[in-house]
């Protein structure tokens, strides 16, 4: 009988270790998580209160507008808004990475005409909620354009990227013009919300200058720098301006530029004033992901996000005059296409479940420790997420709702607007260290399940996900939370959760038939299971000597919130 058994044990251990590594260690050893509200890191400031997307015209349509309606009720400080395309010709039709407001054209004797109508729509809707823009500047007119022809593209999920790429991504043929542009924008824009209000947004120019977003050279690029801060500042002489937005640092590319922007802006001969130096009041550059498709399941790679962002750091703070400037990572994503759908993209299967939430929970963390870390004064984080109008249920599209429902991620920054005051300590037995993630990202056989935790005066919160690259299923984890440092003697307790269970549309969708035409009865819950949801009621916890314990099973995927009040 042994020798009958034999055959089978060598299999099964085989299986065991060929199995898919997130496949291990799962649903076994209680992972142990302490946190210290006594024991401060810094304040919880919000990066992750800041969101963009390239089709400004969705701003103010239907579901545009609800959506940036709950953006801003989530968050007890403004959201910023960052939208491709501002400048751009056309009639404000809205398409896949298209955009236009037709703000500036010419008469037939080559005079300026401007046109602040569909503008106005854009920010009117973001000013009424209390929202601020991160106001992009570009691209070009199609009358100002050295190369205008083609102007507008018709690309479609599953063409040729580059495809994109037409006369608005040009240098001006006249600077002085383009100049007089942004001065007239930046002074209507005074005139109509006044000085104060425009003082709170953040100006900069263009969009990763280094790609085929800029058809220029890198001096070009530098030259519409000065003639546009130039122009800004004498419109409103205590505006915020800053860039360059650059791709990935990690990359040559991307790091070439931006040693290029920041030795110009600090030294270089100013192209409008002949002086040294150019006006730079934050610096701002990109951070993307890279998933893919491995033995059927979609594999994330959050590694390649945080390496962008600590390699963006350490390029800033190698500078001493400009070190301690804000710094925006204008766009803070797992990957680069939001348009591109899990159609045409199966690597984006990631977008509609819990994948994107819990990927979401996991790298904001190590953004606020890598900045800490490193010195770095981080302003905010980008998600280049919104809504795609009118397009197919669920289709796969980066996005934070699908036609009006909420999708699981927006939760996580439904759960992030109520961490306030300071961030405090967190040790966690099965957490990842921040220099394994950045160097390795999250492939090892033990899963991510760690905590981001904050306190206030009289509330604390305690963020919780259950993590891994690799988007294979694997049982819950049994998790304790061990909370020190409370300065009362009970709390009430309201424990939140995205998983398959709760606050999750997508999932209901799919019981549904994943329907493309749902009733209105389909829609009404669905839009109610895209809210943030408890488990369970709110509860009593009782504290002694400032102590309290917390246990739970946390699925794959899935990411807690625990919210003490007293």
């Amino acid at each position: 009988m042994r020798k009958s058994l034999l055959p089978s044990l060598v299999l099964c251990l085989l299986w065991l270790a060929l199995a898919p590594v997130s496949a291990q260690n799962d649903g076994g050893e209680k992972a142990s998580i302490t946190v210290n509200f006594s024991k401060e890191l810094g304040p919880m400031y919000p990066a992750w209160a800041w969101f963009g997307y390239d089709e400004p015209n969705y701003t103010y349509m239907k579901d545009g507008k609800k959506l940036l309606t709950e953006l801003a009720e989530l968050s007890p400080v403004p959201v910023y808004v960052r939208a491709h395309s501002l400048l751009v010709t056309g009639d404000g039709t809205a398409a896949l990475k298209w955009g236009s407001t037709n703000a500036y054209t010419e008469d037939a004797s080559g005079n300026p005409v401007y046109n602040w109508a569909i503008i106005d729509s854009i920010f009117d809707t973001y000013v009424q909620r209390g929202m601020k823009p991160l106001a992009q500047i570009g691209f070009m007119p199609e009358a100002l354009s050295v190369k205008p022809q083609p102007y507008r593209h018709h690309w479609k999920p599953g063409r040729p990227y580059n495809e994109i790429y037409t006369g608005w991504t040009q240098p001006p043929k006249d600077y002085e013009k383009w100049a007089e542009l942004v001065y007239q924008w930046v002074k209507h824009s005074v005139e109509r919300y006044g000085k104060e209000e425009v003082e709170s947004w953040y100006w900069e120019l263009w969009n990763e200058p280094d790609s085929p977003y800029w058809g220029g050279t890198t001096d070009e690029y530098l030259k519409l720098y000065d003639y546009s801060a130039h122009a800004a500042r004498r419109a409103l002489p205590t505006i915020k301006f800053g860039g360059p937005h650059v791709t990935g640092p990690a990359g040559s590319r991307g790091a070439k530029f931006l040693h290029a922007f920041l030795q110009h802006c600090i030294s270089g001969k100013n192209y409008v004033t002949g002086e040294t130096g150019s006006p730079l009041d934050f610096i701002a550059y990109h951070a993307k992901g890279a998933p893919r498709v491995v033995e059927g399941h979609v594999r994330m790679d959050m590694g390649r996000q945080l390496r962008d962002i600590a390699s963006g750091f350490k390029i800033v703070t190698s500078y001493p005059e400009v070190k301690n400037l804000p710094i925006i990572i204008g766009e803070s994503d797992p990957e680069g296409c939001a348009a591109c759908g899990m159609a045409t993209n199966p690597e984006n299967a990631y977008r509609n479940g819990t994948m994107y939430s819990s990927y979401t929970a996991a790298s904001f963390a190590r953004k606020y420790a890598l900045a800490d870390s490193l010195n770095a004064n981080l302003l905010g984080a980008v998600s280049w997420s919104f809504e795609f109008e009118d397009q197919p249920w669920f289709y796969g599209f980066r996005d934070l709702a699908t036609n009006g429902v909420d999708k699981p991620v927006l939760n996580v920054f439904r759960m992030f607007g109520m961490m306030q005051g300071t961030r405090a300590d967190v040790q966690a037995s099965q957490m990842y260290n921040l220099k394994k993630v950045v160097d390795k990202s999250i492939r090892e056989s033990q899963r991510d399940i760690g905590a981001f935790a904050t306190a206030d005066k009289k509330t604390a919160a305690v963020m919780v996900w259950n993590y891994h690259d690799d988007d294979v299923p694997v049982p819950a984890a049994p998790v304790q939370v061990n909370l020190e440092g409370i300065p009362v003697k009970s709390v009430k307790l309201t424990h939140y959760r995205i998983d398959h269970e709760h606050s999750n549309s997508y999932e209901v969708w799919k019981k549904m038939g994943s329907p493309q035409n749902p009733t209105q009865a389909q829609i009404t819950e669905l839009e109610k299971a895209g809210q943030l949801k408890t488990v369970g009621k709110p509860e009593k916890l009782k504290v002694k000597n400032g102590k309290a314990n917390v246990s739970f099973n946390l699925p794959s995927q899935g990411v807690s919130l625990l919210k003490l009040d007293w």
